[in-house]
């Protein structure tokens, strides 16, 4: 079955198309700066062909999603003759509150669900379901299947995500804590388990997915048992251009100094702090590592402040779990920086970490296990896959709609 996964930004939407017979990828594909530019960037690379690189003026993600379908249906250039050959498509989609506990066909009911969700993520959700709306007006016999990134993190007990504010704000309004970045963490669990040799149900490990957005989440007998994020993606860890967790009165505090209303503190925390903010240089961990060499003491501090966040996380989880067989490193910063992972593997040496460094600077994007043979805990770097995971529940969903 030919199944097309779509990640809907706010200004991109992302694509793969899968042949779920053996998981192999058919077409990768996004479209950029959707409502920002007169011309948005198209990239499409058919499986062993080169990447066809142009810009075409679409005003939406619905347009972009109809271009995306010609694109892939192109006579000579296309990977299928007809659209009827993708059986399914398989959308992210930011959160599910507790309406969705996991993955779900969608049709209208369920889009006018996810809209009443919108406040909760005023960046993505809009980006979500206008990728499922298209979808469904291009495909409209074929099943959309909506995957949340919250799913995973249903299985948190009431004593991780309960905010300690009156019991009637969660009852009324749903206020608790979520998580994100959930099918990634299902996905390095998953993983983790099969190269480990271990049934899942009988491991606790800490994921790190860390990039522009990071999280982490403490695995407790293969189920999620605490993550950093919160109600929204902004609280956890210091991260690209979000704040992560800070004291919440200085959100009035700041408003009233700046003359900011709440929407625009919003932006300030979401998009104007983190690494950007505390260097001033960047929001990208490689180029704070160029301003960090050339002396630059603010890209440093952000550097040292990310580190420390990191590593109080990691720490809090290891308590809460009781100990953990593994601790993985995935994500653009996970996967692909040297120092972050020998920092912190440095500091937790004190719990009996032992890692082979000269190995790990050599390492980039590589499915590798860190850690030596006496190590207490073991250390690997897996490269997350959550566009498998959204095929791989689609497919389910859809032959289920199919023998229904």
């Amino acid at each position: 079955m030919k199944i097309l996964v779509v990640n809907g930004g706010s200004s991109s939407l992302k694509y793969k198309v899968f042949d779920m017979t053996h998981e192999s990828i058919l077409a990768v594909g996004q479209v950029e700066k959707i409502g920002i530019a007169e011309r948005q960037p198209v990239t499409y690379e058919p499986a062993g062909r080169e990447k066809v690189k142009s810009e075409v003026a679409l005003a939406d993600h619905r347009e972009a999603v109809g271009f995306v379908l010609e694109q892939l249906s192109a006579p000579g250039s296309g990977i299928v003759e007809s659209l009827t050959e993708i059986r399914a498509v398989g959308h992210r989609v930011l959160t599910g509150m507790e309406e969705f506990k996991d993955s779900t066909v969608v049709g209208d009911k369920e889009v006018a669900i996810l809209k009443d969700m919108i406040e909760v993520g005023p960046l993505h959700m809009p980006a979500n379901i206008a990728g499922i709306e298209a979808c469904m007006a291009f495909m409209p016999n074929v099943p959309q299947v909506a995957v949340f990134d919250t799913a995973f993190h249903q299985t948190m007990p009431e004593s991780s995500y309960l905010y300690a504010l009156p019991y009637e704000y969660y009852e009324k309004y749903g206020v608790r804590r979520y998580g994100f970045h959930g099918t990634s963490h299902r996905y390095l669990t998953q993983r983790t388990a099969t190269l480990l040799g271990k049934p899942q149900e009988e491991l606790n490990l800490i994921t790190c997915h860390l990039g522009n957005g990071s999280s982490l989440v403490a695995v407790k007998n293969g189920k999620c048992f605490n993550t950093s994020m919160g109600f929204t993606p902004l609280e956890g860890l210091v991260m690209g251009t979000r704040c992560g967790t800070i004291d919440p009165a200085l959100v009035p505090f700041l408003a009233n100094k700046l003359n900011l209303d709440w929407d625009e503190m919003d932006r300030v925390m979401n998009h104007e702090s983190g690494l950007l903010g505390l260097s001033g240089v960047s929001s990208d961990m490689r180029d704070l590592g160029e301003a960090r060499a050339s002396g630059n003491t603010r890209a440093q501090i952000a550097f040292d402040v990310f580190m420390q966040s990191l590593i109080h996380y990691i720490g809090a989880f290891y308590l809460e779990l009781g100990g953990a067989d593994a601790i993985i490193f995935s994500g653009g910063i996970g996967e692909n920086d040297a120092e972050v992972r020998e920092l912190v593997c440095k500091q937790l040496a004190v719990l009996g970490v032992s890692v082979d460094f000269e190995l790990n600077s050599r390492i980039r994007s590589k499915e590798i296990r860190l850690s030596t043979e006496d190590s207490n805990i073991e250390v690997w770097v897996v490269p997350t896959n959550e566009e498998v995971m959204i095929a791989r529940d689609t497919l389910a969903l859809a032959q289920e709609v199919v023998r229904a």
